[in-house]
């Protein structure tokens, strides 16, 4: 019950606070993301060979040998939607590699991160997290787990302001100061 009670108080503390909500909610949809871009490239790999006849690789290769551009809009607007989603995920994983490499707590926080959010396999519950926590945090009970989960996603934060607090049309451009073209 005391599990529970830790949740609500965590999603109330997420309702009240924008950007931590937005940050938690993008950490907990963070494996759905991945796994929808990496079928999103293959969809686009499969539908560019049935078009065109040939890899992507092997026709830009010919492209450039001739000299030619190729603008299939449809193609080109799909592979920019993936780009921009690429970049978010790298956004959010430089975010938390600073923190693990800055932050005094950064290798526990990182850890926590890691096992609830970020690893390629969902984990089944706070028990079998805190299982696979114990070689890197010593002695965590399930309320040292619960805490230094909201510290962790309050410490990455303040990358808030990068992920939600611009228009689309800033996020953009920041996004080209991060990964710029090229």
């Amino acid at each position: 019950m005391k599990n529970s009670y830790k949740s609500r108080q965590s999603e109330k503390a997420a309702d009240e606070k924008p950007l931590f909500h937005d940050t938690w909610k993008l950490l907990r949809k963070y494996r759905d993301v991945v796994w929808s871009l990496e079928l999103s490239v293959q969809h686009v790999k499969k539908s560019f060979e049935i078009e065109v006849g040939s890899t992507i690789d092997e026709f830009l290769d010919s492209l450039y040998l001739a000299g030619v551009e190729f603008g299939d809009a449809k193609i080109e607007h799909h592979a920019k939607c993936i780009e921009r989603s690429n970049k978010m995920v790298k956004m959010l994983e430089t975010a938390v590699e600073l923190l693990r490499s800055k932050h005094k707590f950064g290798e526990t926080y990182y850890w926590v991160l890691y096992y609830t959010y970020l690893s390629p396999q969902e984990l089944k519950g706070a028990e079998e997290v805190i299982a696979s926590l114990q070689p890197h945090v010593k002695d965590i009970s399930n309320s040292t787990y619960y805490r230094k989960r909201h510290e962790a996603i309050e410490a990455i934060e303040a990358l808030g302001a990068v992920l939600w607090g611009y228009t689309a049309r800033d996020t953009a451009a920041i996004l080209e100061e991060f990964f710029p073209e090229g």
